[in-house]
Parts: structure tokens; C-alpha cells; sequence
């Protein structure tokens, strides 16, 4: 009997491990976590490459400064009208589409936003706004990337479970685009889903872990600021702590509540003519944008990476950097045009850190590291997530217990300014234009329906 129960579990075992139904999605799931990898990688080497250009180009022969208040404005325009005309839905950071695509549960309407035609636009129009000096990051770029090649792969291989998919590929694109897998676990739970599944998590953890593999095989094992040995010192260090996690918060929420209103307000006037306003809206923010850099010597453009990755390494930036980069960013994110903010608010955090760094005489290192935390946190409204990948990124554990005080003041004074977490509240916008869509595709079948009646 054991025996002849042993030779059914063996020929059961071959013919699940033989059935196209068993091996099909495994392997169409694999090799999407690996494309994400992959595609992570070279979008971050186009991207850093068109920043290069920028940079190289307004500062050749030291007689092209002002050249950005043609090139900046223009490109935004550009971004701005090919995004609206022929690659809706790529507008933005690309996490707020996210978040919605996991609340939709139509397959068209979802694919509006995590298509490969998106995924085309995302990337060519992000890598042209940091062409042409906009204060925008890749990061949510690559989360939106991310989340439409697993939706993608789920469609081929025949996969039912899209919304889990969907926060598989969004963490597997942090985790790729910053070399932080621990943050892309943590941000798929915090930010993106705001519950745990231990099923879901599972999915989860198996793509940052091929997405991240296909990245090292290509870009090799760093840390994305540096490294940094400072720590923070207790207590002469805690009145810093305090003082970035309280204000880097406020400011950081005071950011999104801008955005917010300014992005209502601005949907608001583009419905009466969208596409000619979406120009206005985007040469107007180039402008802004073009005018500051210029003012500052061209250290607010871009993502800010090299910015903050000096001041991590224990300089101080200068101290209208955080404000003339906070105002660049808020300009770039309110414009219409893709790209994310993760990096420059980063940068801005980077930025208020020096401030305090300054006025306290504080190591250069452990200030600008407490900033971006604190800031970080502010914005987002996810401190767990803001203190992983901050530790991630500068490979310094020493200062988690201060970093983690800082990210929760900086979440607990933005939830007191600005309740509503950013990226929600903006993926309410994308699903009422999903609604919008479908009633008025629903009004025009049903006139359709009605006019052969109505003749017969």
C-alpha cells in the first residue's frame, strides 16, 4: 500500500512539474522580474547620461549659463505635449498610477497606466526632462516600469493575481533603481499596499530578489550616496536629530499640500482646453525652473544626486540650496511632465540637513543625513520606508537608532500639517479619470445602442 501511494505521488509530481500550466507562469514570472532588472539598469545609465549632456552642455566654453532659459522651458513643453498626446497616463511621478492600478479592477482601464507603450513613454520622456534641467528623479519612474512589466508578464503567462503583481514589479523598482532590495520590500508594504500579506510578500521578495540579481550582473554591488563613517553622538548630536526630523516634516508636508492644491488648481483650469494649457502649465514651470537654475549657478537642476551625494560624504551645501531646489522640484512636479522626486527631495532634505548642520556646528555628514530623513518622511508619510533607505544608501548603520527618530518626527509633524500622504491622494485623480472614461465610453454605447432603435 506505502509503496503503490509513494508511485502515485511520484507520477502526480512529473506531471505537475511537466504541465505548461504549472512551469509557463513560473518562468514568464521570472523573466519579468529579470527585465526589470535589466531595464533598471540601462534606464539609469540613458538617464545619467542625458543629465551629463545637460550639465556639459550650458557650462561649455563657461559662456552658455543662460542658455537654459530657451532649452529648459521648451523641453518641459515637449514632455508635456507628448506625454498628454500620444503617452497619457506616463505624466507624473508613476507610483500615484500605481497605487490606482491596484484599485482598478478593470484589465483596459488599469492597462492605461502599466502598458508597455507607457513603459516606452516613461522612460524617453523622463530622460528628456533631465536633458533639459528638470528637478526630477527616476525612481518613481522605475517603480511605474517596474509594476507595468509584472502586469505585463501576468497577462502572458496567463497569472490571475495582478494587484500582488502589480506591488511585486513596484518594489522590485526601488530596489533596482536605488540598489536598496530591503527598501523595496518595505516601501511595497508601507507606501504602496499600507497592509501585510504573507502571500503577497512572498511574490514580493522573489522579484526584488531576480530584479535585484539582473541589476548587480550589470551595474555591480554600491551604495547610492556613498558611505559614510559619521555618527551621530549622543546627546550633543540630538538636539540636530530633533531639530530635522521636526522641521524636515513640516516642510516636507508643507510640499505635498503645495502640490496637492496647485495640481487640483491646475486640472481645474486644463479641463475647459486641456492640451493648450498643458503647454502654458509646462512652459510656465521650465521657466521657473530655468530661472532659478540660472540664478544658482546650475546646482538645482537635475536630481540632485551629486548634491546630496557631497554632502553624505561631509560638505556643506550652500545655504539657499534647499530652498531654490525646493522650489525647482515643486515647479518640475506640478509642470505635467514625467519624472519622480524621490532623488531631488532628497537632495532638498540633503540641503535643510546643511542648514542645520551650519547653525549647530554639526558634522557635515550626520546633518545632511538627518535631513534627507526627516524630509524624506515628511513627504512621503512613510517613515519606515524614508530610515531603510536612507541606511541603504549610505551604508551606515551606526546612526539607525537616530535616522529612525528622525523619520518618525518627521512622519508624526506631517501627519499634524498635511494628513493626506502624497502619492494617495494624488492616485485618487488617476482613478476618477479612469471613472470619467468608462461612463463616458458607457454614455456612447448607449447612444449607439439607441440610434438604430430609434430609425427602425
Amino acid at each position: 500500500m506505502r509503496r503503490a501511494s509513494r508511485l502515485r505521488m511520484v507520477r502526480r509530481s512529473r506531471v505537475l512539474v511537466s504541465s505548461p500550466r504549472i512551469w509557463k507562469p513560473r518562468l514568464v514570472f521570472w523573466l519579468g522580474a529579470l527585465a526589470i532588472g535589466a531595464i533598471s539598469a540601462g534606464f539609469a545609465s540613458v538617464a545619467d547620461q542625458a543629465q551629463l549632456l545637460f550639465t556639459d552642455v550650458i557650462h561649455a566654453d563657461g559662456g552658455r549659463r543662460y542658455l537654459p532659459l530657451l532649452i529648459t522651458p521648451l523641453g518641459f513643453v515637449l514632455c508635456a505635449w507628448l506625454g498628454d498626446r500620444y503617452f497619457p497616463g506616463s505624466q507624473g511621478s508613476g507610483i500615484p498610477q500605481c497605487i490606482a492600478a491596484r484599485h482598478i479592477r478593470d484589465d483596459v482601464e488599469r492597462g492605461g497606466y502599466l502598458s508597455l507603450h507607457v513603459v516606452f513613454g516613461k522612460i524617453l520622456l523622463t530622460v528628456v526632462g533631465l536633458g533639459c534641467g528638470a528637478s526630477i528623479g527616476r525612481e518613481g519612474p522605475t517603480v511605474q516600469v517596474g509594476a507595468a512589466l509584472m502586469l505585463q508578464a501576468a497577462k502572458f503567462g496567463g497569472m490571475m493575481r495582478a494587484r500582488g503583481l502589480i506591488l511585486a514589479g513596484s518594489a522590485a523598482g526601488i530596489a533596482a533603481a536605488f540598489n536598496t532590495p530591503l527598501a523595496g520590500v518595505v516601501f511595497a508594504i508601507e507606501e504602496m499596499s499600507r497592509s501585510y500579506s504573507s502571500r503577497t510578500n512572498g511574490i514580493v521578495l522573489a522579484t526584488v530578489i531576480i530584479a535585484g540579481l539582473a541589476s548587480l550582473s550589470l551595474v555591480g554591488n554600491y551604495t547610492y550616496f556613498g558611505v559614510t563613517n559619521a555618527t551621530a553622538g549622543f546627546p550633543t548630536d540630538w538636539i540636530l536629530v530633533v531639530a530635522c526630523g521636526v522641521t524636515g516634516g513640516a516642510f516636507g508636508a508643507f510640499f505635498s499640500d503645495s502640490v496637492l492644491r496647485l495640481t487640483r488648481r491646475i486640472r481645474r483650469w486644463r479641463s475647459i482646453q486641456p492640451r493648450w494649457r498643458v503647454v502654458v502649465v509646462a512652459a510656465i514651470a521650465g521657466l521657473v525652473v530655468a530661472i532659478i537654475g540660472v540664478g544658482t549657478g546650475g546646482i538645482t537642476y537635475g536630481t540632485g544626486y551629486a548634491q546630496a551625494r557631497s554632502a553624505i560624504e561631509g560638505s556643506h551645501l550652500p545655504i539657499t540650496f534647499f530652498f531654490t531646489k525646493f522650489v525647482a522640484t515643486l515647479a518640475s512636479t506640478c509642470s505635467g511632465i514625467p519624472g519622480g522626486l524621490f532623488a531631488p527631495s532628497l537632495a532638498v532634505g540633503a540641503g535643510l540637513g546643511s542648514v542645520f548642520g551650519m547653525l549647530f556646528a554639526s558634522n557635515a555628514s550626520i546633518a545632511a543625513l538627518l535631513g534627507m530623513t526627516g524630509y524624506f518622511a515628511g513627504v512621503t508619510e512613510a517613515p519606515m520606508t524614508s530610515f531603510v533607505i536612507i541606511v541603504e544608501m549610505t551604508g551606515n548603520q551606526a546612526n539607525l537608532v537616530p535616522v529612525m527618530t528622525a523619520a518618525v518626527l518627521g512622519y508624526g509633524t506631517a501627519r499634524l500639517v498635511s494628513p493626506e500622504p502624497l502619492y494617495h491622494a494624488l492616485s485618487r485623480f488617476y482613478i476618477a479619470d479612469a471613472l470619467r472614461k468608462r461612463r463616458a465610453a458607457d454614455s456612447a454605447r448607449k447612444r449607439e445602442e439607441a440610434t438604430p432603435a430609434a430609425a427602425s
